[in-house]
């Protein structure tokens, strides 16, 4: 493969509109869309519809959040929360990862005092400007009071409401700062956009998301959740244990028909044309996307795969 050709590709790749959600490849619904929420438990419930999924949970304790919807519908999201719960505040806010779909609340909640807890790589995207290339679309950095303001490395865990919260690192998949959040005795899992539905999952490798750290993290979810458990993604109806297998599935079986024709010499159009993902696409629908933002990824991981590029 000649570097010039890799150099074209990048440039070329992932020509898609610019209101393409962060998290799956279907267009950003209209702000004046009405939200729908979808019960999770005794104090859970789930916010769609205002950008990426909003997990709520309200306890005596108060209003704990992971993710916060989009910029355009954070008002009506953060309405609908008072609504449901009573509550004027929201006590803390998890940002499963820096996209602008799931981060739209930080301006309205950092000033307030809220609690911001995020991986240190999604606090540092948040705060510099991203050349989103895929997205054709450059996302300003947010003022620090948006910020994250509680990041971590690895994980942790904490009590909350009489409920016992887990969260975890999942490298290099979604994005390099994608985290989870396990809501231990309710038995729901907030995964962000590492948990796809409908569609195949982007890999936005302007900021180091790649199928093989997809392929991992699917895999970490599975060992964390059972037949019981419902797993949020960042967009879209909750899913099982089932559907998780599934996606991971997809991901190592896919991963290793490109690597394959990466070692052949193939552009990230003729991996297309070759039916890379032909097994899949009647799940996941049209792969044009996924292959084109996975290609970057696969050619600097190219020695991690045992692949020799000329």
């Amino acid at each position: 493969m000649r570097r010039r050709t890799f150099l074209l590709e990048l440039i070329s790749v992932g020509a898609v509109p610019p209101l393409l959600g962060g998290c799956a490849q279907r267009p950003v619904r209209s702000s004046a869309a009405p939200l729908e929420t979808v019960d999770l438990g005794e104090r859970l419930f789930l916010i769609s519809g205002g950008g990426g999924n909003v997990t709520v949970f309200h306890s005596d304790e108060g209003v704990l959040l992971v993710d916060g919807g989009s910029r355009e519908r954070s008002v009506d999201v953060l309405r609908l929360i008072r609504q449901r719960t009573g509550a004027s505040r929201i006590h803390t806010l998890f940002n499963t990862h820096w996209h602008w779909d799931q981060t739209g609340s930080n301006l309205t909640l950092g000033p307030a005092g809220t609690r911001i807890i995020a991986h240190e790589n999604t606090s540092l995207w948040l705060s510099t400007e991203v050349d989103c290339k895929w997205q054709h679309r450059i996302y300003p950095r947010l003022p620090s009071e948006a910020l994250p303001n509680q990041t971590f490395y690895t994980g942790g865990s904490l009590s909350f409401g009489g409920e016992t919260i887990d969260y975890g690192y999942l490298p290099q998949a979604h994005t390099d700062g994608d985290i989870y959040v396990r809501f231990r005795k309710a038995n729901v899992l907030a995964a962000g956009c590492v948990v796809s539905v409908g569609s195949y999952p982007i890999l936005d490798y302007c900021t180091n998301g790649w199928i093989g750290g997809m392929a991992d993290a699917t895999q970490t979810l599975i060992g964390l959740i059972d037949r019981d458990t419902r797993v949020i993604p960042g967009e879209g109806a909750p899913q099982s244990l089932p559907d998780v297998q599934a996606e991971h599935a997809m991901l190592t079986a896919v991963k290793l028909n490109l690597s394959k024709l990466l070692a052949e010499g193939l552009s990230a159009q003729e991996m297309l044309e070759a039916g890379a993902t032909r097994d899949f696409d009647a799940r996941w629908g049209d792969p044009s996307l996924f292959i084109a933002n996975a290609y970057p990824g696969l050619v600097w991981r190219a020695g991690q795969l045992g692949v020799h590029i000329v």
